[in-house]
C-alpha cells in the first residue's frame, strides 16, 4: 500500500485558518486525519515527498534524539510498538518528524518489523541505530536496549555542541580580528601614500611593503573570494575518491595536537558504537562491520577491515587491534582484559566515556591556549601596521626639519 503526501488548508474550531502536511493512504484517510485533529479541511492537494520535505525541513540529529526519547518512554511502559508511535505522532509538533512517525507507524502497520522501517530509511537511522533496533525486537528486550540506544545519541549530541561551543568564540575572534587587519590594509594604509609622495624622501621598507600589501588587495583583492571556493572545491575533491580521502586523512591523524584529538574522537565513537552492539547481543563480527562504518576517517577504516578479518580468522580483538599501530594503547590493552573477562562490551562503552572526557580536556586546554594566542597575534598585526606607518611619518618629519 503506497503512501500519499497532501498539503492541507484548514479551519479550526476558532474559525482560525491553519495550513500543514500530512501522508495517508487516501483522501479520504486524510480528511479523516483532520477531522480527527478537530480541523475542518477546506483545501486539500496531493504533493510529492521531495515537495513535502523541502517545506517541512531536514531531520537533525536533536530532533531524533527526542524522538528516541519519547519512544523508548513509551516502549519501557509497555506500550505496543503501533500505540506508542501513534501517540508519538500527537504529541510531536515538528511537521517533518510527525511525517517520519507516521510513515514509521504505517510501514508497522503493514507487518513490517519497526527496524525494517527504519532501515527503509538509511537518510535518517543510522546502521548502529536500526541494528539495535533489530535485537531488541528478535529478543524482546526494546525496553532495556533503546534507553542505552537514547543515552548513546544525547552523549554523541551533547559532545557534538561542547565542541562547537568551545570553538565558536575563537572562530569570531580570528575573523573579526582579520577583517580589522584588512580594512585598516585597504582604506586606512592607502591614506599615507599622498603623504609620501608629497614629501618625496625615501620610504622606510617597512611601510613599503605595508603599501605595498594594501596596493595588492585593492588590485588583486577580489580573488580572495574564488581561492576560497577554490579550496573548498579541492577539499572536496579529496573526500570524493576514497584513496585520495585516505590520504588526506592519514594525513591529519599525523598532524600534531589535532591528530591526537581527531584519533580520539573517532575511537570514542567506535568503542560507544560497538560496545552498544555487543551489549545488545550482536555478533562481534557483525558489530565491528557496523562500528567502522560510523567514523569517517579513511584511514581508521581500512585498519578496521584489517582487525575485521583477522577477528574472523580466530584471533581476539585486542591483540588485532594492537597489530595495526594506529590506535592507543589504552584501547587494545582494555579490550584484552575485556576478553578475558567476557565484558567487551562494559569495557568499550566505559573507554568511549575516558577518550570522550580525554577530547573534551585537550579541546578546553586548546581552546584556554588558543584564545590568548589569538588576542596576542591580532594585537600585534593590528599595533604593528599602526607603529611602522606613523613611525614612517614622524622619520619624514624628522628629515624636513
Amino acid at each position: 500500500m503506497s503512501v500519499n503526501y497532501y498539503q492541507y488548508q484548514a479551519c479550526d474550531v476558532q474559525g482560525n485558518m491553519t495550513n500543514g502536511q500530512l501522508s495517508a493512504d487516501s483522501e479520504r484517510e486524510a480528511i479523516a486525519m483532520l477531522q480527527a485533529k478537530k480541523l475542518v479541511p477546506v483545501k486539500l492537494k496531493i504533493t510529492s515527498k521531495q515537495n513535502l520535505q523541502r517545506s517541512g525541513g531536514k531531520i537533525k540529529n536533536a530532533d531524533l534524539v527526542d524522538f528516541t526519547s519519547g519512544l523508548t518512554t513509551l516502549v519501557e511502559a509497555r506500550i505496543p510498538i503501533d500505540k506508542a508511535l501513534s501517540l508519538l505522532e500527537g504529541i510531536t509538533e515538528k511537521e517533518h518528524m510527525k511525517r517520519l512517525v507516521v510513515s514509521l507507524r504505517r510501514d508497522v502497520k503493514e507487518g513490517k518489523s519497526l527496524a525494517d522501517a527504519m532501515e527503509a530509511r538509511p537518510e535518517v537511522f543510522s546502521r548502529l541505530y536500526y541494528n539495535i533496533v533489530r535485537a531488541g525486537e528478535t529478543g524482546g528486550i526494546l525496553d532495556q536496549l533503546l534507553p542505552d540506544l537514547s543515552h548513546f545519541l544525547e552523549n554523541a549530541e551533547e559532545t557534538k555542541k561542547q565542541i562547537i561551543s568551545a570553538l565558536t568564540y575563537p572562530l569570531v575572534l580570528f575573523i573579526t580580528g582579520l577583517i580589522s587587519v584588512v580594512l585598516l590594509l585597504v582604506y586606512v594604509v592607502p591614506q599615507f601614500t599622498a603623504m609620501f609622495e608629497d614629501v618625496g624622501s625615501d620610504i622606510p621598507p617597512s611601510a613599503e611593503f605595508l603599501l605595498s600589501l594594501s596596493a595588492g588587495l585593492q588590485n588583486y583583492g577580489w580573488l580572495i573570494v574564488p581561492v576560497v571556493f577554490g579550496i573548498g572545491y579541492w577539499w572536496r575533491w579529496l573526500n570524493a575518491d576514497k584513496q585520495r580521502k585516505r590520504q588526506k586523512d592519514a594525513y591529519m591523524l599525523r598532524l600534531p595536537i589535532a591528530g591526537k584529538l581527531l584519533l580520539h574522537r573517532d575511537v570514542a565513537i567506535f568503542s560507544r558504537t560497538l560496545g552498544a552492539l555487543l551489549g545488545a547481543g550482536i555478533p562481534l563480527i557483525r558489530g565491528l562491520r557496523v562500528a567502522r562504518e560510523v567514523i569517517s576517517n579513511e584511514e581508521l577504516i581500512h585498519h578496521l577491515e584489517v582487525v575485521e578479518e583477522d577477528v574472523r580468522s580466530g584471533a581476539g580483538l585486542g591483540i588485532s587491534l594492537e597489530k595495526t599501530g594506529v590506535f592507543p594503547v589504552l584501547l587494545h590493552q582494555l579490550v584484552t582484559v575485556g576478553e578475558e573477562s567476557g565484558r567487551t562490551g562494559d569495557i568499550l562503552k566505559k573507554l568511549a566515556r575516558t577518550f570522550d572526557a580525554s577530547v573534551k580536556d585537550d579541546m578546553s586546554r586548546l581552546v584556554s591556549a588558543l584564545q590568548p594566542a589569538l588576542i596576542l597575534l591580532l594585537g600585534i598585526a593590528v599595533g604593528g601596521i599602526i607603529i611602522v606607518m606613523l613611525s614612517a611619518v614622524f622619520s619624514m618629519n624628522t628629515v624636513d626639519f
